[in-house]
This record gives structure tokens, sequence and C-alpha cells, in this order.
């Protein structure tokens, strides 16, 4: 909390008085940035292309919200709320399950597994490469680049 208080330049005592604790503070955060993403992502055209090409424009704006907004690939944010990594997800991917019914229908995307298995590979390899960000091994470019590749091989239909 005094590295939060420094850096918005308020004093401890100012952020208990609007946040009893810690977990209430980064829920807060989590919630204000979660409608922000969902506000962004639900703005991405997904019925403009193929499916595959959309699912390279929601990728690209998914990463860049997570260059935006750094503090969501935190070990404090990754690790806070109590539901499970798609509860946690579910206003941010509404978009993205459209699509995958849209890629599954016209069989650009992978039948083989269940829509929710992709979609919590999509959610588990961004944060792969935010980690790899996070930990020095790969800079946003590289790993931006990466997680766009991975995503589309994992979904894409076998030829």
């Amino acid at each position: 909390m005094e590295e939060i208080a420094r850096a918005a330049g308020v004093s401890r005592q100012t952020i208990y008085a609007h946040y009893p604790s810690r977990s209430a503070l980064l829920e807060a955060v989590t919630q204000h940035v979660t409608a922000e993403v969902a506000r962004e992502l639900g703005g991405v055209d997904l019925d403009r292309s193929s499916a595959l090409d959309s699912l390279g424009r929601w990728v690209d704006a998914s990463w860049a919200l997570l260059e935006r907004y750094p503090v969501l690939l935190t070990p404090a944010i990754a690790a806070s709320g109590d539901g499970d990594e798609r509860e946690r997800h579910e206003p941010v991917v509404g978009g993205l399950l459209r699509l995958f019914e849209r890629g599954r229908r016209c069989r650009e995307f992978d039948r083989a597994m269940p829509t929710t298995w992709y979609v919590a590979a999509i959610i588990g390899l961004g944060h792969a490469a935010g980690r790899e960000v996070t930990a020095g091994r790969m800079t946003q470019a590289e790993a931006g680049a990466a997680y766009r590749e991975s995503v589309l091989r994992v979904c894409r239909a076998p030829l």
C-alpha cells in the first residue's frame, strides 16, 4: 500500500480512507480495468472478414490492452479474485465465443476440443506471454508476436 500511495502521490491514510484493505484496492482496480478492456474488445469488429483474420485482430487488440495496462500482468492482479480463470475473464470473452462459433461453422477453427478449452488456452497463452515480458525474457513486441502466432496455431483447423 505504501508503494501505491507513493506512486499516486498521496499518503497511505488517503488510500485506506477509500479502500479498507489491499484486496479491496486490487478488486477496484481489476473491476475498473476489466470494464475498459471489455469495452475496447467489444468494439473489435469480429464479423468483417475471415474468422482467422478476426481472431488475429482480437488477439492484437487484447495484447495492446495488456501493453496499456501492464498492471494486468502483475502477480497481485493475476492471483486476485475468488472465481476461476474463465469466470474472471467472462466480461472480455463474449465476442470471442461468438467468433469461435462462426469459425467452427466455416471450418476455419479446429473442432477437436470444446470452445471453452480454446478460450482457456488463449487466456493462458496471454498470461504466459505477459510472464515472459515481466521476467525480462522477451520484449513486449516479441511476446505479442509469439502470443498472436501461438493463438492462431492452436485454433486453426488442420489442413
